[in-house]
């Protein structure tokens, strides 16, 4: 949740990225909805199984739950010169020093291509634009590759777990 009173800064037109494909990380809009939610799909579905159906919902969420996200956070999206939605992540402050990451998904076909880096990369940028100190993002067990992925990139656990909808959750932060 996004304290009140904090606002996002916004974000300029695009921002390159590093993968070889010329993708660029930009903010998304509206019209990339359905290329976002098929992201999340397909970047999600192997661990469906592992998940409550709640936390599925959550996760890969939906037409009428994406537009709440938009709103609430700011999404980003790495885009292909063509126009194809390659990754996404979603960004917050929550108060004044501390950043929220939440829904990073790359396609499959995508992955280990760099998007991730440059999305998180572009998130953290504009947190740390913001005066952010302090940046959290929270995962779950089945996602072990993501847990390495961030680890590399130094986040490390903060001792806090949770409760994802029936799921042990885990928080990871990353200190600047």
């Amino acid at each position: 949740m996004i304290a009140p009173g904090i606002k996002n800064k916004p974000m300029g037109e695009s921002v390159p990225a590093s993968d070889a494909a010329n993708h660029r990380i930009r903010r998304a809009t509206s019209a990339d909805a359905a290329a976002i939610l098929d992201c999340l799909r397909l970047a999600f579905e192997p661990y469906r199984r592992c998940y409550t159906p709640e936390a599925v919902a959550n996760t890969m969420l939906t037409p009428e739950t994406l537009p709440e996200r938009m709103s609430k956070m700011t999404v980003l999206v790495a885009s292909s010169p063509c126009g194809e939605i390659a990754g996404t992540i979603a960004f917050a402050m929550v108060n004044a020093h501390e950043g929220h990451l939440r829904g990073m998904a790359v396609r499959p076909e995508w992955q280990g291509k760099g998007i991730a880096e440059s999305l998180l990369g572009a998130a953290e940028s504009e947190l740390r634009s913001l005066s952010c100190h302090r940046i959290t993002l929270d995962t779950t067990a089945p996602l072990e590759r993501a847990m390495r992925f961030y680890t590399k990139r130094g986040y490390r656990r903060s001792g806090t777990r949770g409760n994802f909808f029936g799921m042990p959750l885990f928080e990871y932060e990353k200190l600047f």
